[in-house]
């Protein structure tokens, strides 16, 4: 019999609409692209089990909708997260901008016991456009230094550009909390 700890781990991803986020996720739990745009309506979520420190951890990636009529998706949706992802597309400024709403949005609908240490991750999604780049790498690095936020990944969900690693650095961030939360 395996003494491995099972772990569950609610990762929500927070953004504008047209960010990436459901491609996100798509790429990273089935490694598939679709370059058709479905808005998503309310809340979806996906699961993928990884093993990390000898552990088999279950994601339970929420995907929301990034449009302003969901946004109100209330605590239930939030409640129990371990970690955000917050994501930007780097040739949209506006949903750079936005960040600093989604982050509050989430801070005051999860309500998490320490706010400053909570696990948020940034991506800055659509690199494939490099071309049309608005967001610099070194702003949103800023951004991310001064609300104490420790990642900030560029990605490419169409191209599958650091999108595994961003979201192993989010479960190994979100897993490491939680065990200092259990001490």
């Amino acid at each position: 019999m395996s003494h491995r700890k099972k772990v569950l781990l609610k990762l929500i991803i927070l953004g504008d609409s047209g960010v990436g986020k459901t491609s996100l996720m798509n790429q990273y739990v089935n490694q598939k692209f679709s370059n058709q745009y479905k808005a998503t309506i309310g809340a979806d979520f996906l699961t993928k089990e990884i093993m990390l420190d000898d552990k088999l951890v279950t994601m339970q990636i929420w995907d929301t909708a990034g449009q302003e009529r969901f946004q109100s998706l209330g605590v239930a949706f939030y409640r129990g997260a371990d970690a955000c992802v917050l994501v930007y597309d780097i040739t949209n400024p506006k949903s750079f901008e936005k960040l600093d709403t989604w982050r509050d949005e989430f801070l005051a609908q999860a309500g998490p016991r320490d706010p400053d240490a909570f696990p948020f991750i940034v991506l800055g999604n659509k690199v494939d456009k490099e071309s049309e780049r608005r967001v610099q790498k070194q702003r949103a690095q800023e951004w991310c230094r001064s609300k104490n936020v420790q990642q900030h990944f560029e990605t490419s969900a169409k191209e599958a550009t650091s999108v595994e690693e961003a979201f192993q650095t989010i479960a190994s961030s979100a897993l490491q909390k939680g065990q200092e939360d259990d001490m």
